[in-house]
């Protein structure tokens, strides 16, 4: 049996989100997620300046650091301006870049900010360890991948109420189901949303600027099939399929739907108890004790194994994948009670 991996050490600064970023000496960027990463940096860039206009801003390569090229830049300026270093490609650092940089460290220079983006992996774990343990008074921002659709929930609500704008919840979900697999493009969506349409945005907003992607959505597929429409949701699988939607995420988002029935059908108690206890947001309970309304805990069941099956097939199990698709949209459409 492989060895455990061992805990990371808790950090001695401050771990902040994304959305919280701001000025420190060192600004360590961690996580895999690009677009936020680039948000936060590029916020804190806008905090600077700010704060003072004269602000200089400079990009470096740790990938192509050139040796002595902190120490040059970090070096006090003629007329004292506050300086902005962004280093990316800190995951595929240079030796030298790790030595000056550790060296930086124990004596940050006034006015100056050092953002470190660091993407993953062990390369530079030396140097990280060192501004997580304390050395240089920074903090660490954490761009972790907005996996759950909650989360996009969330980041869609926070987007508009930074705008001081409305959005109706569903509208908040058709949007999120329409760019469930692209961050940067979820975020456009809002941006043009709030700039194309002064009224709060609605169900009939979204469709009427992204109404062809959102009916081409695995989710919306599974919605179709859900709502017991056997031959339109097959119709919807098929142009699914032909307009470039993956077989992949369209059985995942059956699969989320199902299980969420399942776990909302064995509970007993209110949907607010439910959404405490199981770990989703209120309106995801009550969509899924919408949507198991009349399911048999064999149909259930069965569904559960028909995704199973369609999973398998279009992981390579079959030769036939759509046909595997299509059994899965017939069952679930007829509540688990046959193909």
């Amino acid at each position: 049996m492989a060895a455990k991996r061992p805990a990371r050490a808790a950090a001695a600064i401050d771990q902040v989100p994304w959305s919280a970023i701001r000025p420190a000496p060192v600004v360590l960027v961690t996580g895999p997620e690009t677009f936020l990463a680039e948000r936060a940096i590029t916020s804190l860039r806008d905090l600077l300046l700010a704060e003072d206009p004269a602000l200089e801003v400079h990009d470096l390569e740790a990938d192509q650091y050139a040796p002595g090229l902190l120490a040059t830049l970090a070096s006090p300026s003629l007329f004292g301006e506050p300086r902005l270093l962004r280093v990316v490609q800190v995951e595929k650092c240079t030796d030298a870049f790790i030595t000056e940089t550790l060296s930086y460290l124990q004596a940050p220079a006034d006015d100056v900010t050092l953002v470190l983006r660091h993407g993953g992996g062990v390369r530079g774990k030396k140097l990280l360890d060192a501004i997580r343990g304390g050395t240089g008074g920074g903090i660490e921002v954490q761009c972790d991948e907005l996996k759950k659709e909650t989360d996009r929930i969330d980041f869609v609500q926070a987007e508009f109420r930074a705008a001081r704008r409305k959005i109706s919840p569903s509208a908040v979900r058709t949007l999120v189901a329409a760019f469930a697999d692209d961050l940067a493009e979820l975020a456009a969506a809002c941006r043009q949303l709030l700039a194309d349409d002064d009224q709060e945005i609605t169900d009939r907003t979204v469709d009427r600027y992204y109404g062809g992607r959102v009916e081409t959505n695995a989710f919306k597929v599974a919605d179709i099939a859900l709502a017991g429409r056997s031959g339109p949701a097959v119709v919807q699988l098929r142009h699914a399929l032909a307009t470039g939607e993956a077989p992949v995420p369209i059985v995942a988002a059956f699969a989320s739907k199902i299980r969420t029935m399942a776990k909302v059908s064995s509970f007993r108690g209110s949907s607010g108890q439910a959404a405490s206890a199981l770990g989703l947001a209120p309106w995801q309970v009550q969509r899924a004790q919408r949507d198991v309304q009349g399911w048999s805990e064999a149909g259930l069941a069965n569904a559960i194994l028909s995704i199973a099956a369609a999973d398998t097939a279009v992981k390579g199990g079959s030769r036939d994948a759509h046909y595997a698709l299509e059994v899965m949209v017939r069952v679930i459409a007829r509540h688990g009670e046959g193909t």
